[in-house]
C-alpha cells in the first residue's frame, strides 16, 4: 500500500493551432495574444505551433524568441512546446534534408523560448487551405501516390534516420524531442516505443495522445499508458465542447461536420492513466479539425474562444477529480 503523490497532476496547456485561422473564420491571434487568451481562460501555458504566422522559426530570431519569452513570464504563463510539423518519410532526399533543417531551426526556436520540449512527427501529410480554409483532403489524397512505390520498412528507415540526427541536434541545444503518435506511419504505442528504441538517444522522448490511440477503451488506454511510462513527456487533447443544462460539460468529436463519439469517458480514463504513471507534465488544448458551417459560413473565432474556455474548465475538473481519487491510498 503506498501514497500517490499529491505534485503529480498535469498542467493545462493552450496550443496555438487552435487560433492559427486555419479552421475558423476570421484572423489568427498573435502570439502575445495567445498569452492573454491562455491567461485569461486558466491554462498555465502555451505550445506554439511551428508554422506561419506563428511559429516559423524563419520569422523568430534569437532577441524576439527572449522578448515573447519575457512577456509570457510576466503574465505568468509557460511556453511549454513547440509543435514541429515536419515529414521525415519523402521519397527524395533533398526533401527529407530540407525537413532536417527546418526541425534544427526549430530546436533552436524551442530552446529560446526556454521551452523544454519540440513535438516531432515521423511522417505528416500535413494541410491547405482551399479555398479560404484549412482542409487535410488534398494533402491526404497526394500522399499515398507519393509514396506507392515503397515499403513501410524503407520510409520507417528514412524518418530513423531523420531523427536520429535531429536528436543530436536536440541534445546539443539541450531540447528534447516528443515523438507524437499520429498517424501516418505510426499506428499505436508500440510504434512509437520501437523507433525510440531503433533512435536510442536521450533526447528522444515520447508524446502519447488519447484521441489518436486506435483502442480508446479503459484497458487500452492505461495498457498505453503503462507501456510508454516515463517516456511520456507531452500529450495533448482536443473535441468540441458544450456546457449542459445542469452545468456539466459534455465533450464530442466531430467528423468531417458530424457530432461523434463522446469524449468525458475516455479523458477520464486517459487523466487516470497519467496519474498511475506519475505523469505531471502538460496536456494542451487543441481545435484543429474542420469546423461546423452555419447558414452557409464556417463559424468564426467566437467558436474558438468558446471550446477553449469550455476545455479548460472540462479538463481542470477532471485532472482535479483524479487527483482527489489518486491521492488516496491504493493497494
Amino acid at each position: 500500500m503506498g501514497m500517490k503523490r499529491e505534485d503529480t497532476a498535469m498542467k493545462l496547456g493552450l496550443y496555438s493551432i487552435t487560433y492559427l485561422g486555419l479552421w475558423y473564420r476570421g484572423e489568427a491571434l498573435t502570439l502575445p495574444q495567445m498569452i492573454t487568451r491562455a491567461k485569461e481562460y486558466g491554462y498555465d501555458g502555451i505550445e506554439i505551433d511551428g508554422k506561419r504566422p506563428h511559429g516559423n522559426p524563419l520569422d523568430w530570431a534569437t532577441a524576439r524568441c527572449h522578448d515573447l519569452r519575457a512577456r509570457a513570464e510576466g503574465e505568468g504563463i509557460e511556453i511549454y512546446a513547440v509543435a514541429a510539423n515536419n515529414d521525415f518519410s519523402n521519397p527524395v532526399p533533398e526533401v527529407r534534408e530540407a525537413q532536417i533543417c527546418f526541425v534544427r531551426d526549430l530546436i533552436r526556436m524551442t530552446a529560446d523560448f526556454g521551452a523544454p520540449t519540440l513535438r516531432v512527427f515521423l511522417a505528416w501529410w500535413g494541410v491547405t487551405r482551399h479555398p479560404q480554409l484549412a482542409t487535410y483532403d488534398i494533402a491526404e489524397g497526394y500522399w499515398p501516390i507519393v509514396h506507392e512505390r515503397f515499403s513501410t520498412e524503407e520510409i520507417w528507415d528514412w524518418c530513423r534516420e531523420a531523427l536520429i540526427e535531429c536528436s543530436r541536434y536536440a541534445g546539443d541545444a539541450g531540447v528534447t524531442l516528443a515523438l507524437q503518435n499520429h498517424k501516418p506511419l505510426i499506428n499505436d504505442h508500440n510504434d512509437l516505443l520501437r523507433m525510440v528504441g531503433e533512435v536510442d538517444s536521450p533526447h528522444l522522448k515520447l508524446c502519447l495522445d488519447a484521441p489518436l490511440m486506435p483502442d480508446r477503451s479503459a484497458a487500452g488506454i492505461r495498457a498505453g499508458a503503462q507501456a510508454v511510462g516515463p517516456l511520456q513527456v507531452l500529450t495533448h487533447f482536443g473535441g468540441e465542447f458544450a456546457r449542459r443544462p445542469d452545468g456539466s460539460i459534455h465533450g464530442f468529436e466531430r467528423n468531417d461536420g458530424v457530432i461523434g463519439e463522446d469524449t468525458n469517458a475516455y479523458y477520464r480514463d486517459f487523466v487516470r492513466a497519467m496519474r498511475e504513471i506519475d505523469y505531471d507534465g502538460y496536456i494542451g488544448y487543441e481545435l484543429c479539425h474542420q469546423l461546423p458551417v452555419i447558414h452557409g459560413q464556417t463559424v468564426d473565432i467566437g467558436f474558438a474562444d468558446t471550446n477553449a474556455r469550455l476545455a479548460a474548465e472540462f479538463m481542470r475538473d477532471l485532472i482535479q477529480a483524479e487527483a482527489g481519487v489518486l491521492t488516496r491510498p491504493r493497494s
